[in-house]
């Protein structure tokens, strides 16, 4: 954690009591509606840090605050009726963790507040104005960085010195806005073409489908993976990571979430801290701001995060150049 993060974070439990003051004066109970590709046991992991934040600004479950899930148990392609359910509902916010989901809600509805807790680029693909003044219902949080790519296989390249094939993995196609998939592949070409990579896309719609496609990247003698962060990718990742581990095949990820749950290596936003922002926008939007004069927030506290036993079982051994960064 550097200094400016502590700061923040003080300022906010400072704040804390006036502001729960404040908040419970309203005699309101505050709706929020959260639409998730997984299941709801995993939106609750997601929302977490979401939840401390809207705590440390005085709104608490079951006093002041509801908090509404609707879950689509990994079946993605669920979302558009779920969002229609959900703007029916009229929540007092709806809270998003993509900008696909974005996309999807907004098309519905042009009033009901959107705030992404951890979107992709929103102003490219047309969700937003403009990150300085986003214009219409949705603000929030946003996560994607062509840098931030770079350094992902900067960090691969470091650790598998030797490596010159990527493999890209996807997870089934409903998770973007309809020019997401563009941004994300321009950015990771243009990383990779820096450091002499050649890169092989693999996309699926159903898991079923992996075994198969780990075959086809035996074949293609892929010799590394970038995996894509994604609504869906939690849902799928453990089989995923099963594959990684019987073709020990080293892979980078974009957050560091999906390390700590065995994945090898992840460079990237802090999720928790961007999550906790995320709070501040619907705080304010209960205060009466409009989300379209509510800024796009970024990321500020970044991790590197590795993990050794994951190396060990695929026979790698980091160079201690990198793990001397690793948070």
């Amino acid at each position: 954690m550097d200094r400016r993060t502590f700061l923040a974070g003080t300022g906010a439990v400072l704040l804390a009591a006036p502001l729960a003051a404040e908040a419970e004066q309203a005699g309101k109970v505050w709706r929020v509606g959260f639409i998730y590709a997984g299941s709801k046991t995993d939106a609750a992991r997601n929302l977490q840090p979401f939840l401390e934040g809207m705590r440390q600004l005085g709104y608490v479950e079951g006093r002041n605050l509801k908090v509404e899930v609707w879950a689509a148990d990994g079946h993605p392609e669920n979302i558009p009726t779920l969002a229609e359910q959900l703007v029916r509902a009229n929540p007092d916010v709806i809270v998003v963790i993509s900008a696909g989901h974005g996309e999807i809600v907004q098309k519905l509805t042009k009033t009901l507040p959107i705030v992404t807790l951890a979107a992709g680029e929103l102003a490219s693909s047309g969700l937003v104005a403009s990150l300085v003044k986003p214009g219409g219902n949705l603000t929030g949080m946003q996560l994607f960085s062509p840098e931030l790519m770079g350094k992902r296989l900067q960090i691969l390249k470091e650790t598998v010195p030797g490596v010159h094939r990527l493999a890209v993995l996807r997870t089934p196609i409903h998770w973007g806005t309809t020019n997401q998939f563009a941004l994300y592949r321009q950015a990771t070409e243009d990383a990779a073409m820096k450091l002499g990579m050649r890169t092989h896309y693999v996309g699926f719609d159903d898991p079923e489908q992996l075994p198969a496609l780990f075959t086809d990247m035996a074949k293609e003698q892929d010799e590394a993976a970038l995996l894509w962060a994604n609504p869906n990718l939690a849902e799928y990742f453990d089989r995923i990571h099963e594959l990684m581990l019987r073709h020990r095949l080293p892979a980078v990820h974009e957050l560091g979430v999906y390390v700590r749950r065995g994945g090898l290596i992840a460079y990237g936003p802090n999720q928790g801290d961007v999550r906790r922002q995320a709070a501040s926008y619907v705080d304010r939007i209960f205060k009466g701001a409009k989300p379209g004069d509510l800024p796009i927030g970024q990321p500020t506290t970044f991790e590197l995060v590795i993990n050794l036993k994951t190396a060990k079982a695929i026979g790698l051994t980091i160079p201690p150049s990198v793990l001397a960064r690793a948070d």
